[in-house]
């Protein structure tokens, strides 16, 4: 399995950082994380934080079989019984590059221990559902959204254009567009209530 580019690894570590602020969490769940390319790399800040993954790939089973996770399940997060399962198991529960679905905003609050933190990377401003649901927004930031495969398929001559250089076009329009009107994407994030289900 090939390692992550280097902006892939800044970007990813740009967001990991965003949680320095507060308590280093005991345990960590990143949804549709995939080969845990996002644990991974969060790990150089929080060293003694138990990293689990959930993705309803078969990926998520061999990044926990080489390690990158503690914990691995298979499957959404949306769905009852993983919900069930793991009800009030995280300090930190990370959603980046996600839609700002109410059900699944609902479960990752499940998921998550009375004053945990929500990382939510999304195109949609995800603040008014998650403050409807008795959070606190913490923190919030505009950025440009890390897509760099739908970045190539939309330039001209994307199929010849080398993956490395893609890479390094969407790592520049990312610092140039962050925290303008134009990034794409929002960055929050949110403590959960003592009264949030």
């Amino acid at each position: 399995m090939p390692a992550p580019t280097a902006p892939s690894v800044r970007r990813l570590r740009s967001t990991a950082r965003a949680i320095l602020p507060f308590p280093e969490p005991e345990s960590w769940l990143d949804v549709d994380t995939g080969d845990a390319d996002f644990p991974e790399a969060a790990r150089a800040f929080f060293p003694y934080t138990a990293f689990d993954g959930l993705d309803p790939t078969p990926r998520v089973l061999h990044a926990q079989a080489v390690e990158r996770l503690e914990e691995g399940y298979q499957g959404r997060l949306s769905d009852p019984r993983i919900t069930a399962h793991l009800r009030a198991r995280y300090d930190v529960v990370s959603l980046l590059n996600h839609r700002a679905d109410p059900a699944e905003l609902q479960a990752a609050l499940a998921v998550l221990r009375p004053g945990g933190h929500l990382l939510v990377e999304s195109r949609d401003d995800p603040r008014p559902e998650l403050v409807s649901r008795g959070c606190t927004v913490i923190a919030t930031a505009r950025r440009s959204a890390h897509v760099p495969a739908r970045l190539t398929a939309r330039l001209p001559g994307a199929p010849g254009l080398p993956a490395a250089v893609a890479r390094a076009l969407d790592h520049t329009l990312a610092l140039l567009l962050a925290g303008t009107r134009f990034a794409r994407a929002y960055r929050v994030i949110a403590r959960k209530g003592p009264s949030a289900p």
